[in-house]
């Protein structure tokens, strides 16, 4: 290529990679912003968007998840977006890091959730099984978000039946959580064996791999693009070099 050709070529990727980044930046910080007003003003949030929301924010906290996202998007875009304006070796590279140990991460993540879901498993039970038994039949909006999850996804519990075992539910009600025995009432322990209602986790975890595709579709998507922005960088870091 002629040096008009090439100098044409770095302007036109500049831009796409600017482009791109002001994107990143700006979801970055609408969803930073949804999150700081789900944690500082959450009674606003859910007469928008309904009673749901509060099991869910109250189980998973997803303000808190949206604001770190946010921010790692907000410093993604900025890096990458100003960095390409500026042509600047030094938040080129300071991007192409970032998202090369976001994407190691989840190579990672990817490879134990393939090798290692019975220790997923354990470590989950380690930890939710003992919360499901304190708060089970206690706290009104947790034990609302497992009746709903439990309804949808057709399980119970996170393992089976037994996990509820102790819990104030059972002490008060005599009964298990009637999604225990496909709806039959009264759910006592007899017809919670004899139901086999498969345990919340193992019905997830099929259920993605159901949708591996669409998963794996979406997977590969992600890992597609960020492949896209560090050669573009990378690209971008070296033309710097040479002009």
């Amino acid at each position: 290529l002629s040096p008009g050709a090439k100098m044409g070529c770095f302007t036109f990727i500049k831009v796409m990679m600017i482009l791109f980044n002001l994107t990143i930046f700006l979801g970055g910080g609408t969803l930073l912003g949804v999150g700081i007003w789900v944690a500082v003003d959450g009674d606003s949030f859910l007469d928008i968007f309904g009673t749901l929301s509060s099991s869910v924010m109250q189980v998973v906290h997803v303000s808190y998840f949206l604001i770190v996202i946010g921010a790692i998007l907000l410093v993604i875009g900025f890096l990458g977006c100003y960095g390409a304006q500026k042509e600047s070796k030094c938040l080129l590279m300071m991007f192409f890091s970032v998202v090369l140990i976001i994407f190691i991460a989840e190579i990672a993540a990817a490879v134990v959730a393939l090798v290692y879901t019975g220790l997923a498993e354990t470590l989950l039970s380690a930890v939710l099984t003992p919360l499901l038994k304190e708060k089970y039949g206690v706290d009104n909006n947790f034990t609302k978000i497992w009746n709903i999850t439990m309804a949808k996804v057709h399980c119970c519990g996170l393992s089976n039946y037994t996990d509820f075992n102790d819990t104030r539910w059972v002490e008060q009600h005599g009964t298990y959580p009637s999604p225990c025995c496909r709806t039959l009432e009264p759910c006592n322990a007899t017809l919670a064996a004899e139901s086999k209602v498969p345990g919340c986790f193992d019905q997830i975890v099929e259920d993605i791999k159901t949708n591996a595709g669409v998963v794996g579709g979406v997977a590969a998507g992600i890992a597609a693009l960020e492949i896209a922005s560090m050669s573009v960088a990378m690209y971008l870091y070296c033309r710097l070099d040479q002009k």
